[in-house]
C-alpha cells in the first residue's frame, strides 16, 4: 500500500495539466524562499527555473541509463543524501521502487506528446511507501543549479528531483542540510540500517576479523545492501577537511563496488598467487580522491590485466570514484554503514527471514500504563513503565535481527526542535509463558547502544525461548512514536504486553482469583539415572502449576542445562509446584523423575539443589530449581 503524500496523486494532476496546457506548480511546496531556508536568507538572485529552461533536451537519466556517476553535490551540507543517492543509482532493484516508471515521467521526445513539468518518488517512512508529487522547478543561480546537479551539463535530472522530493518530505531544503546516510538509504529501501564502527573494532591488531569482515562486506554486497563510509573528525579537525590522502573527514562516501581479486607474480606466476582485496568508493562531490595505492593511474594496476581492470571499470580521470586496498580503508575510515534489504522472500534462494513489527510510542498518559516514558535503566523507579514487547525464538538457536526506528523529527527543525532523542532498546530472557507485563528486571541478554540517532539495530544470537524488548528514550519523560522490527528464521508472535496481571473472568466468583505469582526456573540437573543403555540421553523438563504446564527445549547429556523459566499466577497457596525430568523418545516420552517445590509467599528469590525421585523410591540424580513467590501479583 503507497500513501499520497498530502493527498496528491500523480496521474490526476498529469492529466489534468496536460488537458489544460500548462505546466504543474505545486503549491504544497512552492518556488519560495520558504522552501528553501528557515534560519537564514537565501544568496542573491535566486530564480526557479525548470530543465528545459536550463538544457536544450533535458532528460530524467542520461543517455545508457541511471549511474552513480550522475550526480555532484550542491551548496548544500547534504553529502550524505548524495552519497545514498550515488548507492541507490547502483541497484536497478531499488531506483525502480523509488523513481516509478521513469520512461512515462520523463520529457517527451516527440511533438505528439505534451509536458506536464510534474514528478514523482516513492520514500520509505515509518513503516510505510509514500509518494511524493513535485512539480520540475528548481532554484538556480546565475544560470547553475544551486544544490545538486548532473555531473556533466545536459545530464541527468533525476538526482535534483529527487532531493526535491526529499526537501518537500522533510519541509525545506535547509532540513537537509546535515544528516545521516543511514537515514537516506533506509528511506530508499525500507532495509535495516546496520552501523559498524571501524575504530572499536580493532582490526589493525585482528588480521582474522578482519578477513571476516571483508567476507561479511561482499556477501552483503552481493545481497544488494546499500554501503556508505566516513571518517569520524579527530580532535581538532573540522568538518570536511580535505586530508593529505585525498580524503576529506566528516564525508559520506557510497561503496559502489567491493572485490576480491588475484594477483599472480613472478616467473612460476601460476603457482604463487594471493587475494588482494579492494573496495570502491565514490565522493559525492564528483571530484577528489584517494591518492594512495590502487588510486587511479598508480603503479600497483600494472599486475592486473587490461581486461581484469575493464571489467572491474577501472578508470583513470578525476570522476569523484576510486578504489583502494581493503588493509588502507580500514587504516583511513573510522564508519561502515549497511543498509540490509532483509530478505523475506520464501521464493528465494537466499537467506530467508521473517519480519514482524509493531508501532507504539513514548508518552506521559497516566493510564493504563503508568507513564510509558521511563527512560534508562539509570532511572530504575520508571525503567519497567515503558512500552514492552514479546517474541518468541521457537528454533534451538536462532539469530534475531532487531531494529527501533523513532518518528522523523526533521521537519520540525525550522521550530527548533529537529534533534532525534537518544535511544536504545535492552532484550531480556523471561519465562516461556509470560503474558503479562514485566515488574521486575529479569537477567538480560543482549542490549543496543544509546543513541541520537533516528534508528538502532541490535544482531544478537538467542536461545530457543520467550523474550521481551524494552525500547526507551535515554532520560525519562521525553515522548514519541517509535516502529520495532525483529527479523528472525521462524515467526517470532511479536506483540505488545499491556495487562498487568490476569483480569478477573466471571468464573472468579466461584473458582477465585489468583493471589500469588510464582516464577520457576529450572537451570540444570545432574547424574541423570536413564533406563535402558542410552548414556547419552535427549531429555527435556517440565513444570507443572494448578493445571498449566510449561515444557523445554530438549538438551542432551546427563548434565543438561535446560535454563526453562515459567511464571504461574495462583490462586491455592498450599499446593505445590511439580517438576519433572523426562527423556524424550521418538514413540513415547520416559518419566526419569519428578519433585515437588512448596513456594509460598514469602520465599523470594531461592535457589535450591533438590534430588529428583525416580521409578521405586530410586535416585535420578538432582535438579537446581530457582523460586521467587510473591503475595503482590505486579512484582514478577
Amino acid at each position: 500500500m503507497v500513501l499520497h503524500y498530502k493527498d496528491q496523486h500523480y496521474k490526476s494532476i498529469k492529466a489534468r495539466c496536460q488537458r489544460d496546457g500548462r505546466l504543474f506548480e505545486d503549491s504544497a511546496f512552492p518556488a519560495s524562499d520558504q522552501s528553501l531556508f528557515y534560519s537564514r536568507n537565501p544568496p542573491p538572485g535566486v530564480v526557479w527555473k525548470r530543465p528545459q529552461e536550463l538544457v536544450q533536451s533535458p532528460h530524467l537519466f542520461a543517455e545508457g541509463g541511471i549511474s552513480p556517476r550522475d550526480l555532484q553535490q550542491g551548496s548544500l551540507g547534504n553529502c550524505w543524501f548524495v552519497a545514498a543517492a550515488s548507492c541507490l543509482a547502483g541497484d536497478e532493484s531499488v531506483w525502480k521502487k523509488v523513481i516509478p516508471s521513469p520512461h512515462e515521467q520523463d520529457w517527451p521526445t516527440s511533438a505528439s506528446h505534451t509536458h506536464a513539468g510534474v514528478f514523482r518518488f516513492r520514500l520509505w517512512r515509518f513503516g510505510q511507501w509514500v509518494e511524493l508529487v513535485i512539480d520540475d522547478r528548481l532554484p538556480t543561480v546565475g544560470g547553475e543549479l544551486l544544490f545538486c546537479r548532473p555531473e556533466r551539463k545536459g545530464g541527468a535530472f533525476w538526482c535534483a528531483l529527487l532531493e526535491k522530493a526529499y526537501a518537500k518530505l522533510n519541509g525545506s531544503y535547509e532540513a537537509l542540510d546535515g544528516g545521516s546516510t543511514a537515514e537516506a538509504l533506509i528511506d530508499f529501501t525500507g532495509g535495516i540500517s546496520e552501523p559498524i564502527k571501524l575504530l572499536e573494532e580493532n582490526l589493525g591488531s585482528d588480521v582474522e576479523k578482519k578477513k571476516k569482515l571483508f567476507k561479511a562486506l561482499i556477501k552483503a554486497y552481493s545481497r544488494s545492501s546499500l554501503i556508505s563510509a566516513s571518517i569520524r573528525p579527530y580532535p581538532g579537525q573540522s568538518e570536511e577537511e580535505v586530508l593529505s590522502s585525498g580524503l576529506v573527514t566528516g564525508h559520506a562516501y557510497s561503496v559502489t563496488s567491493v572485490r576480491s581479486i588475484t594477483l599472480r607474480s613472478g616467473l612460476l606466476s601460476l603457482f604463487q598467487t594471493h587475494k588482494l582485496r579492494l573496495i570502491r568508493l565514490r565522493n559525492p562531490w564528483g571530484s577528489g580522491e584517494w591518492t594512495g595505492a590502487w588510486s587511479d593511474g598508480s603503479e600497483e594496476w600494472k599486475r592486473v590485466s587490461h581486461s581484469q581492470r575493464k571489467k572491474m571499470g577501472v578508470t583513470v580521470s578525476d570522476d569523484g570514484e576510486f578504489w583502494m586496498s581493503w588493509d588502507d580503508f580500514c587504516t583511513h575510515f573510522t564508519d561502515l554503514t549497511l543498509c540490509r534489504r532483509v530478505n523475506t522472500s520464501f521464493l528465494s534462494t537466499h537467506k530467508t527471514w521473517t519480519q514482524e513489527s509493531a508501532m507504539s510510542a513514548w508518552n506521559q498518559d497516566p493510564s493504563p500504563l503508568k507513564d510509558r516514558s521511563g527512560g534508562c535503566p539509570n532511572y530504575k523507579e520508571t525503567y519497567l513503565h515503558n512500552p514492552q514487547f514479546s517474541f518468541d525464538v521457537t528454533l534451538d538457536q536462532d539469530c534475531a535481527l532487531i531494529s527501533l526506528e523513532q518518528e522523523d523529527r526533521r521537519t520540525q527543525r525550522s521550530s527548533g526542535q529537529g534533534g532525534n532523542l537518544p535511544i536504545g532498546f535492552f532484550v531480556f530472557k523471561v519465562e516461556v509463558n509470560r503474558k503479562y507485563r514485566l515488574h521486575r528486571t529479569p537477567c538480560r541478554v543482549s542490549s543496543s547502544t544509546y543513541i541520537n540517532s533516528r534508528s538502532v539495530f541490535l544482531r544478537t544470537e538467542l536461545q530457543k525461548g520467550r523474550y521481551v524488548i524494552l525500547p526507551t528514550t535515554y532520560s525519562p519523560g521525553q515522548t514519541g512514536s517509535f516502529l520495532l522490527r525483529v527479523y528472525t528464521d521462524k515467526a517470532s508472535q511479536l506483540r505488545e504486553l499491556t495487562q498487568d496481571v490476569p483480569k478477573p473472568s466471571w468464573l472468579s466468583c466461584c473458582l477465585g482469583t489468583p493471589r500469588l505469582v510464582t516464577s520457576v526456573t529450572v537451570h540444570a540437573a545432574s547424574g541423570l539415572s536413564v533406563l535402558g543403555k542410552n548414556q547419552d540421553p535427549a531429555v527435556h523438563v517440565t513444570i507443572h502449576c494448578e493445571g498449566k504446564k510449561v515444557t523445554s527445549r530438549t538438551v542432551r547429556g546427563r548434565n543438561p542445562e535446560f535454563d526453562l523459566k515459567g511464571v504461574f499466577y495462583r490462586k491455592r497457596e498450599q499446593r505445590p509446584i511439580v517438576v519433572q525430568v523426562w527423556q524424550s523418545n521418538c514413540l513415547r516420552d520416559t518419566l526419569l523423575g519428578s519433585v515437588s517445590v512448596p513456594c509460598t509467599a514469602g520465599e523470594i528469590d531461592q535457589t535450591s539443589v533438590l534430588k529428583i525421585q525416580g521409578k521405586e523410591g530410586r535416585s535420578a540424580g538432582y535438579i537446581m530449581i530457582e523460586t521467587s513467590t510473591s503475595s503482590d501479583l505486579t512484582m514478577l
